[in-house]
């Protein structure tokens, strides 16, 4: 192969790769300019209590009991282990929730302790994010990537227990990763509370999408 040809083939490749990183930042670009400053960014003045040591070394966020540095899954006994959520603006049906569960690559997780859908409190729910060009909304890896484009007023829709409760969407902000004020408890009203990672594919800030549920009227 001759000297131009090499050059030309090593053009092309800085090209292609040039095109495919450009490719991947871009929805992150476009999350920190168009759709993070949009949302409230919450900074909590004083920790959640905890006194449990932080693990060191890289942290396996497929794993539930990961996403609090030092704080572990509280161990409780749960009657009923699944259930389902649609969100029909990300066409998200169906999406099985484990209550209490690990693995974030087989469902979303219930955050163990917190209350259960249609009972006063509020119920956490985590699920990964990604790279928007990755999107699947039938994979739990990629399930909550388009999360941050719910708008306040949206539905959401769970069924437990045989039964279908409606919640709408009443605020979207933003916290430090470290923010465990998010699976606090009001028991005013049943509360949903979706949560990622945004921008997505990063770790970086948490979306917090906090619903309300609607009143069945007969």
């Amino acid at each position: 192969m001759s000297k131009s040809a090499v050059k030309f083939l090593s053009l092309i490749l800085i090209c292609v790769g040039l095109i495919l990183t450009f490719t991947a930042l871009m929805p992150i670009i476009q999350y920190e300019l168009l759709v993070s400053p949009t949302l409230e960014r919450r900074e909590f003045l004083s920790p959640v209590s905890n006194t449990t040591p932080k693990p060191s070394g890289p942290r396996d966020y497929t794993k539930a009991s990961t996403w609090f540095d030092g704080y572990p899954l509280p161990s409780v006994n749960y009657q009923i282990k699944h259930y389902k959520l649609s969100i029909p603006k990300l066409k998200i049906k169906d999406a099985v929730v484990e209550v209490g569960g690990e693995d974030l690559t087989k469902s979303l997780i219930h955050f163990g302790g917190t209350a259960l859908p249609g009972k006063p409190g509020n119920a956490v729910i985590f699920g990964h994010s990604t790279i928007l060009q990755l999107y699947n909304p039938n994979n739990y890896m990629t399930i909550f990537s388009y999360l941050p484009t719910l708008k306040k007023g949206e539905d959401l829709f769970v069924e437990y227990d045989g039964i279908t409760y409606t919640f709408k969407v009443e605020e979207m902000f933003e916290v430090k990763p470290d923010a465990l004020q998010i699976l606090e408890q009001k028991d005013d009203n049943s509360y949903i509370t979706l949560v990622t990672c945004v921008p997505p594919g990063t770790y970086l800030r948490r979306l917090i999408v906090r619903a309300k549920i609607v009143p069945y009227k007969r």
